[in-house]
């Protein structure tokens, strides 16, 4: 499976924010926590945030990296009617090879809801080990634990 990588656009995060996943995984909506929504925003053609398109042109998903000084770390997210297709793996592949080209980190981490074992498995297929949990409060003021998980590069 392609994929093209390229700057995120106005454009792209209209799209985004209108994406809506089905319940359980609605907490992943891009615009489920106001604060990603204005991170995005603020992104428009940073050097750290993509969208990525498939092979036919089309928004696929998106990646936001946060460089560390031997790691970086990845937020990421497949169209809601692409998930669990058995696209997720290659989609995260294509991801951390990009990250390795640009910034050839000692490893890369991304944190995941510990209940989303559709996700966790797809990490984990690609090299993704599970780490640490640790709580994360939204500007809603709801408290989330996340899993950390993170493959090593080198």
């Amino acid at each position: 499976m392609r994929f093209d990588f390229r700057p995120l656009s106005r454009e792209d995060v209209d799209a985004l924010v209108a994406w809506h996943y089905e319940p359980p995984y609605h907490e992943y909506d891009p615009a489920y926590d106001p604060s990603d929504v204005r991170e995005m925003q603020a992104a428009v053609g940073s050097a750290t945030w993509f969208v990525i398109d498939d092979a036919d042109g089309a928004l696929a998903g998106f990646v936001v990296c946060r460089i560390g000084q031997d790691e970086v770390e990845v937020g990421l997210g497949l169209r809601p009617d692409l998930t669990g297709r058995g696209i997720g793996p290659p989609f995260i592949e294509a991801i951390v090879e990009v990250v390795r080209a640009r910034w050839d980190p000692a490893h890369v981490t991304l944190d995941v809801l510990p209940w989303n074992e559709r996700a966790i498995r797809a990490y984990e297929r690609v090299g993704f080990a599970r780490g640490e949990l640790y709580e994360r409060r939204f500007d809603d003021g709801k408290l989330n634990t996340f899993l950390r998980m993170q493959r090593r590069l080198r």
